[in-house]
């Protein structure tokens, strides 16, 4: 089984990710691409992703690309900016590992809200994933 379909079984267990819609559509070493329809449900009161929608984006994108070195992973920690309201039709996550050992890797990711077929950043996270394995 080649990675990407590995990962997307990976997806398909999630429960929390299912429910948002997540697509995993790019996993290779080092990187990872997280997408998912931005519905009405995932947006707060002002019409745009509610910040948590991004979060877990970058949260789960990061993990997998640290998972792609690592193997089975945990989030350590995140930081995550907001550069701007995410308004538009489809929000796309990339994430890749800045540097990796034994135990952990340092990821970031940049979020972008397809508008218009039209990219945009409106976030940009870096965390820090933890390998599980004994």
């Amino acid at each position: 089984m080649d990675i990407l379909k590995m990962g997307q079984e990976i997806l398909k267990t999630q429960p929390f990710s299912q429910l948002v819609g997540a697509e995993l559509t790019g996993f290779e070493p080092g990187q990872a691409v997280l997408e998912l329809e931005l519905r009405d449900a995932l947006k707060q009161q002002h019409g745009f992703a509610h910040g948590g929608v991004l979060a877990y984006l970058a949260d789960n994108a990061m993990t997998y690309a640290g998972g792609s070195v690592l193997g089975n992973v945990l989030t350590q920690e995140m930081k995550i900016n907001y550069a701007r309201p995410a308004i538009g039709d489809r929000l796309i996550a990339r994430a890749e590992v800045i540097s990796s050992g034994k135990r952990q890797a340092v990821t970031r990711c940049d979020i972008f809200v397809l508008n218009d077929g039209e990219e945009k950043l409106c976030a940009a996270a870096q965390g820090t994933i933890l390998s599980v394995e004994k």
